[in-house]
């Protein structure tokens, strides 16, 4: 490990000339003795707009004492957080990807300006997972990332288990006149029974995953629920952690490097996570320094069976993970056969291989959470990057638990989400459509909204596996069925998405992983020619600061 470095906080606490700095600390309860100790800042990301984050306050108090117990200071404050459910469906879902940005420019504007010596961050929703870790990998100060953890599952009208995408598909099924408006409600009521972060293997689960995975968390810190006393103990000994990481000068690009990239990816593959890892991962590998593309997706999605039988794919959600071992138990099967780098080093102060010594593999013992590696969802490709004359940058979509996997059809071109969700309300949407819906890019949305309104109502109408669904916006992490998002470049500054009329055939086939528009190339030139940019959709605020400086899906939309 490098040497210790003199403290960072010391910048702005040390010597006479920092004397007024001093004051102003002590207004906050700093001791002399406080001084000579790092400092570490604590970024909780509490809010009471969702319960994937309403309590974290708690945990970082937990946190907070973990820091003072190992000798450390602690300094809390706070970062913006967007629910995905709440905004799902609506113009509010805009600002989504856009908080990734601005909950990692503010990490990095307090702790910055504090000079802090390590970060400790709480988070539970999907964007404050990805920023988080941007910020820790910006900074580059010692840092441990704390998951709020998932939520337990409710229970449905039949006694069956319930979360959030329940009730976006049983919005369908209402539209369908498959339930009634009481059954509707029952499931409203149950669908979120307390705190914690969505419970299927969507982009919450996903990211949490990636990061342990990645070694910036202490092991168990996915799976553990966020209602579990060992929650408030991970809390408690992550404060403990990142003191010792400050005392070894262990800083977050010593430990997200290819391999520690790879080792999240395969994990994420494994269980059958959330599109949104594409994004996400990238963004967290530009701002450590490392070069990652959509071609190291590819090459690692061609690789890692689907093993985990988790919802949106599958049946189960991540408490049922949980009472079968938790995600170091599948991490440790992995690892034995060959597909995890076990010496990369983690938060812990041991590798990946050290951390799983003594932990048991799922299969251990009898359950069916996690299938064999003989016996998988899908032996390969869940994720898959497609190409072609309709995304010339690259796309994506996810096909876990499909059973078709590519289809051509007529084109039904929508301008937007809301566009389309009207017409899938009028059940104008019918098997064989391939439903394009343009303008939901980074740069036109602005910020790339999740159409979980869109493929719930359609999985709702028994549409989920007959129609294709293709879009320069993104999916939730409970999207299912055949569905491309990212598609690159976007519509809004001229990609070809731009150019599809309704009833073009158009192809999507996730094994030739192609995407393409079937129609003559000079009907395609001719109409490029005619093409004309439109106007911004917002023209102030941060919106319009975001669609300036965003780059294509296809490099993370990251706006540095």
């Amino acid at each position: 490990m490098p040497d210790p470095l003199p403290r960072k906080s010391l910048t702005t606490t040390g010597g006479p000339g920092r004397a007024p700095n001093r004051a102003m600390l002590r207004g906050v309860g700093f001791t002399d003795a406080d001084f000579d100790a790092p400092v570490v800042g604590v970024a909780s990301l509490f809010s009471d707009i969702t319960p994937c984050n309403a309590h974290l306050d708690r945990l970082a108090l937990k946190g907070r004492e973990g820091v003072r117990a190992a000798g450390g200071v602690p300094q809390t404050f706070g970062a913006p957080t967007v629910s995905d459910g709440i905004s799902m469906g609506h113009p509010g879902m805009r600002y989504s990807l856009v908080s990734r940005e601005v909950i990692a420019d503010s990490i990095e504007t307090v702790a910055g300006a504090m000079n802090h010596d390590g970060l400790l961050a709480f988070g539970g929703c999907d964007k404050n997972m990805p920023g988080c870790v941007m910020a820790m990998a910006r900074l580059n100060v010692p840092s441990v990332f704390v998951y709020g953890g998932s939520i337990l599952p409710g229970v449905g009208p039949g006694g069956e288990d319930v979360d959030i995408v329940s009730i976006f598909e049983a919005v369908g099924k209402y539209q369908a006149g498959s339930i009634d408006a009481r059954t509707l409600h029952k499931v409203e009521c149950e669908s979120c029974p307390g705190h914690g972060s969505c419970g299927g293997m969507y982009t919450a689960n996903t990211m949490a995953s990636a990061i342990e995975a990645m070694g910036l968390m202490l092991p168990y810190g996915a799976s553990n629920p966020a209602v579990a006393a060992a929650k408030e103990r991970e809390a408690f000994l992550a404060g403990r952690a990142v003191v010792d990481l400050v005392a070894r000068n262990v800083r977050p690009r010593d430990l997200i490097t290819r391999r520690s990239l790879e080792n999240a990816y395969t994990f994420v593959l494994a269980l059958g996570g959330s599109t949104n890892a594409v994004l996400h991962l990238m963004a967290i590998a530009r701002e450590a320094g490392v070069d990652w593309t959509l071609d190291d997706f590819d090459r690692i999605g061609a690789k890692v069976p689907h093993l985990a039988d988790l919802k949106p794919g599958g049946k189960h959600v991540m408490f049922d993970l949980y009472r079968v071992g938790g995600t170091p138990a599948v991490m440790k099967a992995l690892l034995e056969k060959g597909y995890l780098h076990g010496d990369c080093s983690t938060v812990t102060g041991r590798t990946l291989a050290e951390n799983l010594a003594d932990v048991a593999s799922v299969y251990a013992k009898p359950q069916r959470v996690v299938l064999p590696f003989d016996e998988p969802m899908y032996d390969h490709g869940i994720i898959v990057v497609l190409r072609g004359n309709l995304a010339p940058d690259g796309a994506v979509a996810k096909v876990a638990g499909l059973k078709q996997r590519s289809i051509t059809g007529p084109a039904k071109v929508f301008d937007g989400e809301e566009a389309c969700f009207a017409a899938i309300q009028g059940r104008k949407i019918v098997a064989g459509d391939v439903v394009v819906i343009r303008g939901e890019g980074p740069v036109g949305g602005p910020g790339m909204r999740e159409m979980l309104s869109i493929t719930g109502a359609l999985m709702g109408q028994g549409l989920g596996e007959s129609v294709g669904l293709v879009t320069d916006g993104r999916f939730s992490g409970g999207t299912h069925g055949l569905v491309v998002g990212h598609v690159s470049p976007e519509a809004w500054v001229g990609g070809p998405l731009a150019l599809v009329q309704d009833g073009d055939p158009v192809t999507i086939d996730a094994d030739r992983k192609v995407l393409s528009l079937d129609v003559p190339a000079a009907e395609v030139e001719a109409r490029k020619g005619r093409w004309r940019a439109p106007a911004a959709r917002v023209e102030r605020g941060v919106l319009a600061k975001y669609a300036r400086l965003v780059r294509s899906a296809s490099e993370g939309a990251v706006t540095g």
